[in-house]
């Protein structure tokens, strides 16, 4: 380690280190010295205490003004425990951890572990060069979301380690076609049932799984196979334990000075301070940890509503800047420098807000006046379609605007269309168990939903278990029912969804326009009476194109016209009521002919039968 710790301290405290965990932390060198360093800028003294020193204090010194305590010892072993050992200026002492722990012991404990350097030999330059020469928003981006600890688990409902992981994953994720993962956060965090998003480390792979080997092994080999990794990442608010992060110095450190604005009442945490030059430099080292270190492409960046406004939680209406609006200034200013860094450093990491409101410009350009955001998940767009497709298909007719209110902003930032674990949990039901009718026909709107979702503008996303129809809601303490797919119903929608994640892969007027207004054609888009739509999926070329075709109540309308830009002839990509994929189609209308009969706008046409609660993909072969 090669460093000045005065002048890295100068540039962590003015908010422009973003590699701090190069030297902040605890780090072992190779002539047998361990290095302890640690950001506490009102404390009276620090301390370092571990199994190494029998928990004895082992004294800091502090580095000038810039708040920095260092220490160097020997025969401090690596798989070592310890704590920093902080004394307030009341001389109170307190147990705190390293905030740059890169492992920590396995819960209920929270000492950090000390470890040595990131050695990984990486496999993955094939990937990484593929990546930087294409643009993912002309590419096909088909997510699956999971949770590690309840994706699967041992008999015995002990964890899966990453390498077990690694093992059954890639080949489902490649079986299956999607494109990438994205994993719940994997930082370490103690409360199970908070999925990740309480977190306490942000430099430190949970151990439930392994430790950092193991998921780096995890990350190559996916990467190796030809899949993306993204894993959500959680600058807003951090774990409310007093051992934390929480008034770190005995003093307000990471959080706000206002308590009010401090305390997030909602989530049981504690907000950072955004304004604070030295958790700028703390957070955005975290995001550069996960994307330099550990290869990730992407960083879902959670909750960034919380970080826009100032009134966003509970008990907090009225809460002004000084512009007089609810704005949170500071936070938008972190947002914004955050992606300017990173895509200054990685311009092809991907950057994805969970943004819940219609603050504007989430994905524009910084120099544009935008948050500078890569993608933005389109949470109003999830919530209609599945309030839509929970109605009794009777009245579907009278909610239309459901589905057709998203072609009205469908351009304003570059979305992607999720169905995420938010909405398979804590009572809402699967999106199986969300279905009307009986088993048949809730699996005939699943495959329809999953069918619109795939043709609908913009990238997708989907959360495990909703491939094969789970019926049960998603439980974080036990594996998926994969004792489903003995069930020929489950079998056959997991065959269904990876058809249809093929199907998505290999045309790509179904991804590579999403972002350009002339890759859609709204053919028959306000057909509400009939509960009936369809559009056309364009691609760059003219003549590459893809019918989408729905009926969304389960009655069959024959002599079902149309419009297309072309006479000519065309094939089925996909017809949801194939006998194969669970439906009761067993014989399949494979080919059409279009006449020069205008038809909704489009010069042409062709008749089909449109399956009751079904959906179609066409797509032409010889056109005139």
């Amino acid at each position: 380690m090669k460093y000045n710790l005065a002048e890295s301290g100068y540039l962590f405290n003015t908010g422009k280190s973003y590699k701090s965990y190069e030297f902040l932390g605890c780090h072992v060198l190779k002539n047998g010295i361990t290095i302890f360093n640690v950001w506490a800028p009102h404390a009276k003294s620090v301390a370092v205490v571990g199994d190494f020193n029998g928990w004895h204090d082992s004294e800091l010194t502090a580095i000038d003004t810039t708040g920095i305590w260092h220490g160097e010892f020997r025969d401090v072993e690596i798989g070592s425990l310890y704590k920093f050992s902080i004394t307030d200026s009341n001389n109170e002492r307190h147990l705190k951890i390293d905030p740059y722990a890169r492992e920590f012991e396995k819960k209920p404990g929270d000492a950090a572990v000390v470890v040595g350097p990131i050695n990984k030999k990486w496999h993955d330059s094939l990937w990484l060069a593929r990546r930087k020469r294409s643009d993912i928003k002309k590419r096909p981006l088909n997510i699956y979301e999971l949770h590690l600890g309840s994706w699967r688990r041992h008999e015995d409902g002990s964890y899966y380690t990453y390498s077990e992981i690694a093992t059954e994953l890639i080949p489902y994720i490649k079986k299956m076609g999607y494109t990438h993962v994205e994993l719940m956060p994997v930082m370490e965090h103690l409360l199970d049932a908070s999925w990740g998003y309480q977190q306490l480390g942000y430099f430190a792979i949970t151990s439930r799984f392994g430790n950092i080997d193991g998921f780096l092994d995890l990350v190559d080999k996916l990467h190796q196979a030809n899949i993306g990794v993204l894993v959500d990442w959680v600058p807003g608010h951090f774990i409310r334990n007093y051992d934390a992060l929480y008034q770190y110095d005995g003093t307000i450190t990471y959080e706000y000075q206002d308590e009010n604005r401090a305390d997030n009442r909602g989530w049981g945490a504690w907000n950072f301070d955004l304004g604070k030059a030295q958790v700028r430099s703390f957070l955005i080292s975290s995001a550069f940890y996960w994307l330099e270190q550990c290869h990730l492409d992407g960083l879902r960046v959670d909750s960034v509503s919380n970080m826009l406004y100032l009134d966003y939680d509970i008990g907090k209406e009225g809460l002004k800047n000084d512009q007089g609006d609810n704005r949170n200034l500071e936070g938008i200013e972190f947002l914004q420098k955050l992606n300017q860094i990173v895509h200054e450093e990685h311009p092809d990491a991907l950057m994805i807000a969970e943004e819940s409101s219609a603050f504007a410009g989430v994905t524009n350009a910084v120099e544009d006046g935008g948050l500078g955001f890569d993608f933005k998940w389109n949470l109003g767009w999830m919530h209609d379609t599945l309030k839509f497709f929970e109605m009794d298909p009777l009245y579907r007719h009278d909610h239309f605007d459901l589905l057709t209110f998203a072609f009205v902003y469908m351009y304003n930032e570059k979305f992607i269309m999720p169905f995420s674990h938010d909405e398979v949990v804590h009572g809402k039901k699967s999106l199986m168990h969300k279905m009307p009718g009986d088993r048949y026909n809730q699996f005939a709107n699943l495959r329809t939903m999953i069918t619109y979702l795939l043709a609908f503008p913009g990238k997708k996303l989907t959360f495990m278990g909703s491939e094969w129809g789970q019926f049960l809601e998603w439980r974080d303490w036990t594996s998926l029912e994969w004792v489903d797919l003995k069930d020929p119903l489950n079998n056959k929608m997991q065959k269904f969804t990876q058809t249809l994640n093929q199907t998505y892969r290999d045309n790509k007027p179904l991804w590579e326009q999403d972002y350009e207004s002339n890759g859609m054609i709204y053919s028959n888009t306000d057909d509400a009476q009939s509960s009936t739509m369809g559009f056309i999926r364009q691609g760059k070329r003219k003549h590459q194109f893809v019918v989408a075709a729905f009926n969304f109540v389960p009655v069959e309308r024959k002599d079902y016209r149309i419009g297309v830009p072309y006479a000519g002839e065309y094939e089925l990509l996909i017809n949801t009521e194939d006998k194969t994929f669970g439906g009761t189609w067993t014989k399949l209308e494979t080919k059409f002919v279009a006449d020069k009969t205008p038809f909704h706008g489009q010069p042409a046409s062709f008749i089909l039968t449109l399956p009751a609660m079904g959906a179609l993909l066409i797509r032409p072969t010889k056109l005139k």
